[in-house]
């Protein structure tokens, strides 16, 4: 392990939201290292629909804010994060992050969970990381219903996970519901909680990600739309250029200053 877990990393507010400029190795550094301390954190995995889901809720806002990490998992905050004075910055993607974490994790010999996705999903990935990581021990894992879960099946919850001795637990709920359910349980939990959203799917075959050179080039999202136009058509025909709107303004507002 080579990161100090105090030092600050540097960030920039997007739009109110609190970006960090991290890579791999750092990200992996911190979350082994809370997690081998037992030290209750989350992390975030930005990309434009969270900036904008915090832009029009405070409450949101505060979440994300409160994360120990959040990563820039798309390009354009990539881009952000440069003009706002951090050259150094680059992309850390919740999907490409997941199995360097898992590889760390077997390493380092530390329990991992997984909670989310359908059930058929969640075998599959469970499948697939025992054949990639024979010597990782997945604790727990746990489909959960898509309604609203009780305040007794919450607690029934809380107390697996407690007990099955995971120390990091990757949370694929998607945004925001993932960040809210990390938020609320941060200090109910002595562990470390990714929220990685379609990781769960892209590492379980069932869902296709997009070509590595339209990830580089910022149009991972053309592909996720194309693959699925009713779920996401107002996330990115909408707020796509919301974003691109508002952080032109925020920009101006800086080089007139």
């Amino acid at each position: 392990m080579t990161a100090d877990l105090r030092a600050e990393l540097p960030s920039r507010f997007i739009l109110g939201m609190r970006t960090h400029s991290v890579s791999y190795e750092s990200a992996i550094d911190r979350v082994i290292g809370w997690a081998s301390a037992r030290e209750s954190r989350y992390v975030c995995f930005a990309d434009t629909h969270m900036v904008i889901e915090a832009h029009d809720d405070e409450a949101f806002r505060r979440i994300v804010n409160g994360a120990g990490i959040t990563a820039p998992d798309g390009v354009p905050l990539v881009w952000a994060l440069r003009l706002l004075g951090l050259p150094d910055a680059s992309r850390t993607c919740g999907p490409d992050a997941t199995p360097r974490i898992l590889a760390a994790a077997q390493d380092s010999g530390i329990p991992v969970g997984f909670y989310g996705g359908t059930p058929e999903a969640l075998a599959e990935l469970v499948r697939r990381c025992q054949a990639q990581f024979p010597h990782l021990e997945i604790a727990y894992s746990c489909s959960p219903p898509f309604r609203a879960v009780s305040a007794d099946e919450d607690a029934q919850i809380v107390r697996d996970i407690a007990a099955s001795g995971a120390r990091i637990l990757f949370v694929g709920l998607g945004c925001p519901k993932q960040e809210r359910w990390m938020a609320d349980h941060v200090e109910r939990l002595p562990l470390v909680m990714l929220g990685v959203g379609a990781a769960f799917d892209f590492m379980a075959g069932t869902a296709p990600r997009a070509p590595v050179f339209m990830q580089r080039v910022g149009l991972e999202w053309l592909a996720r739309l194309a693959s699925n136009p009713q779920r996401l058509w107002r996330r990115y025909l909408v707020q796509n250029p919301r974003f691109l709107t508002l952080f032109a303004r925020q920009f101006a507002a800086l080089l007139r200053k």
